[in-house]
């Protein structure tokens, strides 16, 4: 991860976490993130934000003596506990699965938002890692060249489909009522006919005998382009010899005109479900890719210049962020009198106590057994920052950090499947939308009605459309007056239990923890 969470976390909710004093320039911080989010987004905003600190704040007096409305929690928003010790003794892995364990039991679970190593290039760690890492990239590449193919697949499709359906307008316009549509199909059919059928006669085809010199055919062709049934023949004033010519090659015209459209109509459909299943195809080929990109980029190490990764030494660095997210509801305050009733009714947004857990160790990987596992001791430190954030700015946190971590990856694999087929999207939408065969106008309009798809399988390989959420790359909109009142009550449940985990953890291994007159 290349930004620093909590610095991220003041860049999304300037107003309440980020420091608002001058910077170097005489700036002021929180004003210059705001800026920075407008035109350049959250990540370039989190390289300036600062985020606030706070004292000690005891949330059993401030809730005895203040009201919501104080804003006191707006005021000192952060929780923060850090628990730094060596370890070498003993396995580090237990360290992180109680804080999990007892997060779970606290908050009701918790989400990995940030997870990354780096071995010393000395280690056998480094080595088996990479090794895996090389692995995961060729399947991907493998994958993603077969996606490519298919690209080009479905837009020769899409070319072939154009064509057919020029041919297939010209077949429905022979049909209209309108007479000067009709005349203009027919001679674009004649036309086509005598290029690509009648053509294959060679010297005995009707341009070749009228346009060759032969002065007994100079008028076949003329005729050929008149004539509009056969019986229209026998009216023209023809010598007999052309005018049996022309019934001849009318009556295959005809005929010619039934088959052609019966069997571009049925190769139409059959290219439109080809179509549907390279598409399908593609976005099952990303999909699988995907993972193996994934796998990769976390097998990945971001050395940097650590002082504590020696190359010739057996060491490594790990980095792991939790998010844990509890629940509050102002029902339970406005039971006790703390809030409103007319805040029940007001159009406010959901907030929740969040804890970021931050893990930091410094580690000596030991192989475990012979199939590539490892064990690890050393060096643990562990950083408990509490926050209270409304759905919005959960949501972009979540964005953003899955973004600056795995954005690169996933637009390059995004780039091989959404952005190509998005390019021609209209067209798929174009011929896969159409409920009949049969081809009307381009500008008349559709039925509205689709017809259902039965088949399980189709949908789940279906074009489907992601769920909309809102537009929050500007920043996100002020809390009112109903939301700071919440998000007070929220910042203070949030610190409570902060300070709980914290204290639990160093209680339960017989570390120093708040005297007993400190209320948790």
């Amino acid at each position: 991860m290349a930004v620093d969470i909590k610095n991220l976390i003041a860049a999304i909710s300037p107003d309440v976490y980020c420091e608002n004093v001058p910077d170097e320039t005489g700036k002021n911080i929180s004003e210059e993130v705001k800026k920075i989010v407008k035109q350049e987004g959250y990540l370039k905003a989190a390289e300036k934000a600062k985020l606030r600190e706070s004292d000690y704040l005891d949330v059993f007096h401030v809730q005895a003596t203040s009201g919501a409305f104080a804003l006191i929690g707006l005021k000192a928003p952060i929780e923060k506990h850090s628990l730094v010790y060596d370890a070498f003794s003993q396995s580090l892995e237990p360290v992180y699965f109680w804080i999990l364990d007892f997060v779970d039991g606290v908050y009701g679970g918790a989400e990995k938002l940030v997870d990354n190593f780096v071995s010393s290039a000395g280690s056998g760690h480094f080595a088996e890692m990479q090794g895996r890492a090389t692995r995961m990239q060729e399947e991907a590449m493998k994958m993603m060249q077969t996606a490519g193919v298919l690209t080009k697949s479905v837009i020769q499709i899409i070319y072939d489909l154009k064509e057919f359906r020029m041919r297939l307008v010209q077949h429905d316009d022979l049909r209209s009522s309108n007479k000067r549509q009709r005349d203009a199909a027919m001679l674009s059919m004649k036309q086509i006919w005598m290029d690509n059928v009648d053509i294959k006669r060679q010297n005995s085809s009707i341009k070749a005998m009228a346009l060759g010199g032969q002065s007994d055919f100079v008028t076949l062709l003329d005729a050929f382009m008149v004539a509009d049934s056969l019986k229209s023949v026998d009216k023209l004033d023809l010598n007999d010899r052309v005018k049996r010519i022309l019934q001849q090659r009318y009556s295959e015209f005809g005929r010619w005109i039934v088959e052609s459209e019966r069997e571009l109509r049925k190769r139409f459909d059959i290219e439109k479900n080809y179509l549907r299943n390279q598409i399908n195809s593609l976005k099952l080929y990303a999909r699988w890719a995907k993972p193996y990109f994934k796998a990769a980029r976390q097998l990945e190490q971001n050395a940097g210049f650590d002082a504590n990764i020696v190359n010739a030494f057996n060491t490594m660095k790990l980095e792991l962020v939790l998010l844990a997210k509890g629940k509050y509801d102002p029902k339970d305050d406005v039971s006790s009198g703390e809030l409103p009733k007319s805040i029940l009714h007001a159009k406010v947004r959901k907030y929740a106590p969040v804890a970021l857990i931050e893990f930091k160790f410094r580690s000596i990987p030991e192989r475990s057994d012979q199939k590539g596992g490892y064990s690890f001791r050393g060096k643990v430190e562990v950083n408990f920052t509490s926050f209270a954030l409304n759905e919005d700015e959960l949501q972009v946190l979540k964005e953003q950090v899955e973004e600056d971590d795995f954005g690169d990856v996933f637009k390059m694999v995004e780039g091989a499947t959404d952005e190509s087929l998005g390019r021609i999207k209209e067209d798929i939408e174009l011929f896969l939308g159409e409920d009949e065969v049969a081809l009307k106008d381009v500008g008349e309009e559709k039925d509205s009605k689709k017809n259902e798809d039965v088949n399980p399988f189709s949908a789940l390989f279906a074009f489907s459309k992601k769920e909309k959420k809102k537009d929050l790359s500007a920043g996100i909109q002020k809390d009112n007056d109903y939301e700071k009142a919440i998000r007070n009550q929220a910042i203070l449940k949030a610190r409570l239990s902060c300070r709980k985990l914290y204290d639990t953890y160093k209680k339960a291994h017989g570390m120093p923890s708040f005297p007993p007159s400190v209320r948790l």
